[in-house]
């Protein structure tokens, strides 16, 4: 039985644990779960600068490449200046999950862009991002902060036929929401595949012509949504099967 890898983008974290309290590459187990109860095995991805020069140093070794949620992209990575509006960022992983992104896309490799994880997919193929939704007439998307269950939930219109469908159902679908920033303009060859309803922010997008392309705004990874991943593993066994022949 072949087990594909799933390269998880970590977050760099102040965390505590035993007698440690410091900065630290994290990967929520609830993202681990998802991908292990669809069959695929979780490797964590460090920053490392050295992959903006050669993203093949850690390509060569994973068969799907995941992007999580986290705090804001900085503007300058879509062109924009940095506003009072700019919370925490993180320009190191900013630097190391887009050149991730732009290879993995180059090869045809499955990618899954959670949140954080959906906007650094439309940066790496051009797209922009609004910087605080409600500066530009979108509803608040952020309702409860530090908290993607049920106090975070809202609806969302899918289009049937996607990959984003084959995740949760077409049509009127419930999703959870973190987030203050979301899509401007669409990165090239991407399509939107779910809006938020009532304001239509796009909150899923997708690739058509890759293997598996898909960004998603909300957090599949909850245990509050029976949301499965086995379309994104599933492409990264086949991926997999190419890699290893």
């Amino acid at each position: 039985m072949t087990v594909p890898i799933i390269g998880v983008c970590a977050a760099s974290e102040k965390a505590r644990w035993g007698f440690w309290n410091i900065k630290a590459a994290i990967v929520s187990t609830s993202y681990i779960a998802k991908i292990q109860a669809a069959g695929g095995m979780a490797m964590g991805l460090i920053p490392d600068l050295r992959v903006a020069d050669d993203p093949d140093l850690i390509l060569d070794r994973v068969d799907a490449l995941m992007l999580i949620g986290g705090v804001d992209l900085e503007p300058s990575t879509y062109g924009k200046a940095k506003s009072d509006r700019t919370e925490a960022t993180a320009p190191e992983r900013d630097c190391f999950e887009l050149a991730l992104t732009r290879g993995a896309m180059r090869r045809d490799m499955p990618i899954l862009g959670i949140c954080r994880g959906m906007q650094i997919l439309n940066v790496a193929t051009g797209g922009t991002l609004h910087e605080h939704l409600l500066d530009v007439g979108y509803i608040e998307h952020r309702p409860a902060p530090g908290r993607i269950d049920s106090a975070t939930f809202h609806e969302v219109t899918v289009d049937p036929g996607t990959w984003a469908a084959s995740m949760i159902g077409s049509g009127v679908q419930t999703v959870n929401s973190h987030h203050h920033q979301g899509v401007d303009q669409l990165g090239e060859g991407s399509v939107v595949s779910a809006r938020s309803l009532p304001d239509g922010l796009p909150e899923a997008m997708e690739w058509p012509q890759c293997r598996y392309a898909l960004g998603v705004q909300w957090h599949p990874e909850s245990v509050d949504l029976q949301h499965a991943l086995n379309d994104f593993v599933g492409a990264a066994s086949e991926s997999r099967k190419d890699r290893v022949a």
